[in-house]
């Protein structure tokens, strides 16, 4: 089979599953971009829930040789 015959085949089929995967999706798919957004606030909300809340006293600061 010719390379570009085999790529217009995978470019229609992978059409075909978008289309499919659209119409099988209730839910309305997000833009990427929002959703990057998104995941990156869900990261630092996270990191801030891991740091502890109070400030580490100043007597038990590490100490630089």
């Amino acid at each position: 089979m010719h390379p570009d015959t085999h790529l217009q085949l995978h470019a229609a089929r992978s059409t075909e599953l978008r289309h499919k995967a659209d119409e099988f999706c209730l839910v309305p798919r997000a833009p990427r971009k929002r959703m990057r957004t998104q995941l990156g606030w869900t990261m630092v909300e996270l990191g801030l829930r891991l740091i502890p809340n109070q400030p580490t006293p100043s007597t038990h600061s590490p100490r630089t040789a």
